[in-house]
């Protein structure tokens, strides 16, 4: 076996150092320098794969003469006035957005009927059940939107079973949006800095009456917020409403008109519902509150009222036996240990022995077979 020579080899590499270097891939300086301003979060809310991608789109397009629908959510307007000074180029300022969670079937509201044993994920109980409760469009609760979020900005209610979000936290990266497999998650354009919008917080599809047995404050597509809207931004269809916000003026009279209490306003400072004290067919009915000390007991209107009838008096029946009681029958009315009534014994019957020489007719000798 002949091995080659050290010249052959170094031959090689040279020829390889040749090829490597002219087939190389040159990166635009540019990309670095936007690279190092973006948050490097990573988390993919602007649409490209991390923020390398996002650096690499924004030189792109800063070639091509416009930076717009190029957003990044994690470092807002801030970073995104520092990629366009780099590039030599102009950004209009982004409308804010926030995650919105589109349920409000809390454990009051949405009783639970089943329990869920299995793995806690939203994608596998969607996937093998429909929760624990009746409501197939509503939040299952097994936090996969609060594990997606990488800022904090989600945490899981034990009282009510729901998502919460932190407006000040969240950047709009749509990580939560994408984690929830029934989309009750929805990253949406606000208004202003205190993030002001009106929400449906309901995305059951059945009908009213469907909708009403199963959570209180559901959506039942009655269209009083529709006609109640002045700024055509309600509108009704699969039976549930939805609140378009480019159209919405924030008047609020969609928020007063709803009679479920399926509608919330959110901003900064949290959500706002209205409770309308919906009651489900067959939920249990709320306590009586005791009557506070010192007052007085309300007074019946006897004049309405209808006069009672006096009660009958009882009077046992008394039950005469004439004839001799059975054994049976003594035990039942005296029992086993007290028979007072003892049963008389039964009389021998005597058949007569009548014996007549008078012939017999003749069909009584064809009856006894001598005819």
């Amino acid at each position: 076996m002949l091995w080659p020579s050290w010249a052959s080899c170094l031959h090689c590499c040279s020829l390889w150092c040749r090829s490597g270097k002219r087939f190389a891939v040159k990166e635009d300086p540019r990309i670095g320098q936007v690279l190092e301003v973006l948050p490097g979060a990573n988390c993919g809310g602007c649409g490209f794969p991390g923020c390398g991608g996002m650096a690499a789109a924004c030189v792109k397009a800063a070639d091509a003469g416009s930076l717009e629908g190029l957003n990044c959510p994690v470092g807002g307007a801030e970073c995104m006035q520092q990629v366009a000074g780099i590039l030599g180029m102009e950004v209009a300022a982004a409308a804010p957005k926030l995650a919105i969670v589109r349920c409000n079937g809390t454990c009051e509201k949405r009783p639970h009927v089943l329990s869920y044993d299995g793995v806690m994920s939203c994608r596998v109980a969607n996937s093998t059940c429909m929760g624990e409760t009746l409501c197939s469009y509503g939040c299952l609760g097994c936090g996969d939107c609060v594990a997606a979020c990488q800022f904090d900005a989600l945490h899981m209610n034990p009282k009510t079973g729901l998502p919460e979000v932190d407006a000040e936290k969240c950047t709009a990266c749509g990580a939560c949006q994408k984690a929830c497999p029934r989309g009750i998650m929805e990253v949406r354009n606000v208004s202003g800095a205190n993030k002001d919008a009106f929400v449906v917080i309901c995305m059951n599809m059945d009908k009213g009456a469907e909708a009403m047995k199963i959570c209180a404050s559901s959506c039942i597509a009655c269209k009083k917020c529709q006609n109640a809207c002045g700024s055509d931004a309600v509108h009704v269809g699969n039976n549930v409403a939805y609140i378009n916000p480019e159209a919405c003026v924030l008047c609020g009279a969609c928020f007063e008109a709803c009679p479920r209490g399926a509608i919330a306003s959110v901003s900064i400072k949290g959500v706002e519902r209205r409770d309308t004290h919906n009651p489900i067919p067959g939920a249990a009915k709320p306590a009586v509150k005791p009557a506070p000390a010192g007052a007085k007991a309300p007074v019946a209107n006897v004049a309405s009222a209808a006069p009672a009838k006096p009660a009958k008096e009882w009077k046992p029946i008394e039950v005469k036996y004439d004839a001799p009681l059975m054994p049976s029958q003594q035990i039942l009315l005296a029992g086993p240990k007290d028979i007072s009534n003892p049963v008389a014994p039964a009389k021998e019957v005597k058949f007569e022995d009548k014996r007549t020489d008078a012939p017999l007719p003749p069909s009584q000798l064809i009856l006894l077979g001598l005819k």
